[in-house]
């Protein structure tokens, strides 16, 4: 390839962006800048506005922070006109996302701490949305986003702020092109190419430029698809492969009564699909109810919290098999998260027949995480059967074929067809996801394992060099204690073992590390409501027998550690305490994932039978110790 300048990729990205319908207007500085958005939000609206009318308008819109404008930009603004009358001004159509107006402006001059011009500014309804930093073929991509971090430092609270109701950059040097969301806490790894739905990437500036610059999908993107964190006060922004998901379910649905799976690899950011695909179902007015099924009640809790951090309050949660029914019976609840075994227990108790008569023939998506996990018993058909309008999706990063299948039942047996695909290999070439690096420790006495079994494993000898391996590689398998562990261990008793070698060298010295445990103490029974499931036991019930009295009293001495860890009174006496207990464990586990992290109130190493392994989100774990 050629050599381009930056004015030379600048003068082909704006004349390529006049074929797809953008207007090129000139903004040399911050007065044009705001009399071009007078007279651009006056055309939007269908009118005119005088000084004086938008002088009310830019005091509202120089208003807040940068999240603060995300919301005023998705909002109308009522003001009194010159004679009196109330009026809305939209700033942007994010119903009929094409339906809005687009200026291309190059070189716009703003003076903030320092005189700065932008390289390419898209501009939709005269508000700059689309920020995009050009370099010349040969230099690094990294130069053009240090450089919007520094214009942001620089200038972008500058022009009453402006430039900080953009919601996506992108960055090019015409061979490599990546987008991401106006968000100063992402790093330069969080920057993301575009991909076509076979997951190929479209690397080149020009072609990019072709399909996601192309004005209704920008805007559909800006609508639909950047995503508002309310818990951080951050912009998100999907990557192509979550937002082909979530188109393909949406269409799906909108097209015809048929199922549908989502193969995903885990890791990938199934939550945010998940949640997007279940606010674009919501928004469907065909659509009666949205039910996010998962398998288990860590889960049902962590989608919930997940979901919540998006936008408060937009899921609601099931706290037992009653709670179920009432939410799909309540008119106003449009999306439930709950988990297989409350919804199998609820449609084949005869006492919620009545109660579920009003909506078992009404319009509802079920969307199923990990639905190779749960749906190989009958929950499947007794759903199908129960609710003979549903329609199912199902998200997995471990699909089931035929030569793996269970009982010759396969995934696109149960969902029909394969509607997304982002597997593993996908994945690691988009360093989405980080690369394994597996590492065994070898023992002489290895091969006796397979003759004394759990006596081998459990051997205190044994436990306690497992432990000292960890105290000394830890730092550096956490690169300094930035990042967290979890410790899988194969039962209970070898949980009890590990941590109390943990606790005695603590307490003699050794280490400083915060190490907590948690374990479920409830019996492990059969689930008659449940046939061919997962059981549900992750939370024991209120009630103790004898047999597994002692592993709870062994609870409660490591609860009382941790409370006296980190100064707090959590209890383990019943089921409620127990959920209790789980959710502040997996708030400190998550502790590093927010600024800012004080490490005396973090996990350092939580000890684990079977919890914490799937559908759990935690992005400063980095290291898992196995031994099992």
């Amino acid at each position: 390839m050629s050599y381009q300048s930056e004015h030379q990729l600048e003068c082909e990205l704006v004349d390529r962006l006049l074929t797809k319908g953008w207007e090129v207007v000139s903004i040399p500085d911050e007065q044009t800048l705001w009399e071009n958005l007078q007279r651009q939000l006056g055309l939007q609206n269908g009118t005119v506005y005088s000084d004086a009318e938008f002088s009310r308008i830019r005091i509202h819109l120089e208003k807040g922070s940068q999240f603060d404008k995300a919301h005023t930009l998705r909002d109308r603004f009522q003001f009194f006109r010159d004679d009196g009358k109330s009026a809305y001004v939209e700033f942007f159509n994010t119903r009929e996302w094409c339906r809005n107006r687009y200026q291309v402006a190059t070189q716009i001059g703003i003076d903030g701490r320092r005189k700065n011009r932008y390289d390419v500014t898209l501009l939709i309804n005269g508000l700059p949305l689309c920020q995009i930093e050009l370099k010349r073929s040969g230099v690094e991509l990294k130069a053009a986003f240090n450089q919007i971090n520094r214009y942001q430092k620089d200038s972008f609270t500058a022009a009453g702020g402006l430039f900080q109701y953009v919601q996506i950059f992108v960055i090019s040097n015409g061979v490599n092109t990546r987008y991401y969301a106006n968000n100063r806490h992402q790093t330069f790894a969080q920057t993301f190419a575009w991909g076509e739905d076979s997951n190929s990437p479209i690397n080149r500036l020009g072609a990019f430029a072709d399909v996601f610059l192309e004005k209704c999908h920008l805007s559909k993107m800006i609508s639909k698809y950047v995503v508002l964190h309310y818990s951080d006060g951050i912009l998100m922004v999907l990557r192509s492969y979550q937002y082909y998901a979530a188109e393909a379910i949406a269409n799906r649905v909108q097209n015809g009564r048929q199922n549908g799976y989502i193969w995903h690899t885990t890791g990938s950011g199934k939550t945010l699909t998940s949640y997007k695909a279940a606010q674009n179902l919501i928004d469907i007015p065909e659509v009666q109810k949205v039910c996010f099924v998962v398998d288990r009640a860590d889960l049902d809790y962590q989608t919930t919290k997940e979901f919540n951090h998006f936008r408060p309050g937009s899921v609601d949660g099931t706290d037992d098999t009653k709670s179920l029914v009432r939410q799909l019976r309540d008119k106003n609840t449009d999306l439930v998260v709950t988990t297989i075994q409350k919804l199998n227990t609820a449609i084949q108790r005869f006492k919620y027949s009545d109660a579920l008569d009003s909506v078992r023939h009404g319009r509802i998506v079920f969307v199923f995480d990990e639905c190779h996990r749960s749906q190989f018993g009958t929950a499947h058909r007794n759903i199908e059967r129960f609710f003979p309008n549903a329609q199912m999706f199902g998200f997995t990063g471990t699909p089931i074929f035929a030569p793996n299948s269970v009982g010759k039942r396969t995934t696109k047996d149960l969902f029909t067809q394969q509607l997304h695909s982002y597997v593993i290999t996908d994945a690691i070439r988009d360093e989405n996801v980080l690369r394994f690096a597996i590492e065994y420790v070898y023992h002489a006495d290895e091969e006796a394992k397979e003759l004394a079994g759990k006596e081998f494993f459990e051997h205190p000898e044994r436990i306690e060099t497992v432990v000292d391996w960890v105290l000394k590689n830890h730092s550096a398998k956490t690169r300094n204690r930035q990042f967290g562990a979890i410790m899988c261990v194969g039962s209970v008793d070898s949980l009890i073992r590990y941590y109390d070698v943990f606790r005695a060298k603590k307490i003699a010295g050794d280490h400083d590390l915060n190490i907590a445990a948690i374990f479920t103490y409830a019996a492990n029974e059969d689930d008659p409501d449940a046939d061919g499931l997962i059981p549900d036991i992750d939370f024991p019930g209120d009630t103790v027998s004898a047999t597994v009295l002692p592993k709870r009293d062994k609870l409660v001495e490591i609860v009382h550690d941790y409370n006296d860890m980190f100064g707090v009174q959590e209890s383990v006496l019943d089921g409620k305490g127990f959920y209790t207990y789980y959710k502040s464990i997996a708030k400190r586990v998550k502790a590093r994932d927010r600024k800012p992290f004080v490490r005396e109130q973090g996990i350092d190493i939580l000890i684990v039978v079977n919890m914490f392994l799937t559908g759990f989100d935690a992005k400063t774990v980095n290291t898992l110790y196995v031994d099992k």
